[in-house]
């Protein structure tokens, strides 16, 4: 369901008479991925133009990635849906609530709702949505380098959730929005779900898959870089990445 979203919006361009003008491939953008010296993709799509705008188009449509805990959003959905939790201030790990453990991606809190949620509801959903290759692995999946999934896949995903178009009851994903949003001022609104994690290369990576609302029109995104060696942070360097791109692209001033 949320599977090859550029793959399907593409054959829609053709099958309308359009062309592939319809995606931008923007290499201009290598430059925020240069400066903080890592590698990466980034895709956009407006909604309301019905246009993508994609730096590094090979890696964005064709490489695969642990979701990391970019999963939260999955299983957030999912705890809500089942009743498992009832809303973001349900405590799920200690004095840890949903929301808390949403927004610092605490893994922990996450592992333990996994738990409470059970394997075969998890792997029910996750079937459903036709989520990455959807491998759960054995047992802790999301760090089994089992669960994979692409940009692409990503971008369908949060789409789908901004737009209440996911088998969910509305009310599960406007939970699940409203814990995304990290920004809001009189400009625009910015939600995102960021997530960390290994590569099977040893390459450290990093996620930032969401949303920007500026003037009513929604723009999502998705952002995934990577670094040699598994150290370091990179959670910063995505950020500023995305503020840059989303800079350039005119965002932040409550004029697009």
């Amino acid at each position: 369901m949320v599977r090859t979203f550029l793959s399907v919006m593409m054959a829609a361009f053709l099958l309308a008479g359009c062309s592939q003008g319809n995606v931008t491939e923007d290499n201009s953008l290598k430059q925020y991925f240069d400066a903080a010296g890592v590698n990466g993709s980034f895709g956009m799509f407006d909604n309301g133009q019905g246009h993508f705008t994609i730096y590094n188009l090979h890696r964005y449509r064709d490489s695969s990635y642990l979701p990391a805990g970019t999963f939260d959003i999955m299983q957030s959905l999912i705890g809500v849906q089942t009743g498992v939790v009832k809303d973001d201030s349900a405590v799920i790990s200690g004095t840890i609530t949903l929301r808390e453990a949403f927004r610092d991606g605490n893994t922990t809190a996450f592992q333990q709702l996994s738990q409470r949620i059970g394997k075969d509801t998890l792997k029910k959903w996750i079937d459903t949505l036709g989520y990455g290759n959807k491998d759960i692995g054995s047992d802790v999946f999301w760090m089994d380098n089992h669960l994979t999934i692409n940009s692409d896949e990503q971008l369908g995903l949060v789409k789908k959730l901004y737009f209440d178009q996911l088998p969910f009851f509305p009310r599960s994903q406007k939970v699940v929005r409203q814990m995304m949003l990290m920004e809001s001022n009189s400009n625009y609104r910015l939600s995102y779900k960021t997530a960390t994690g290994v590569r099977k290369d040893g390459h450290a990576f990093t996620w930032y898959i969401g949303w920007i609302e500026e003037n009513k029109d929604a723009y999502f995104f998705v952002l995934n870089l990577d670094k040699a060696g598994a150290g370091g942070d990179l959670e910063p360097a995505g950020l500023s990445i995305l503020k840059n791109i989303l800079k350039q692209q005119g965002f932040f001033q409550g004029k697009k």
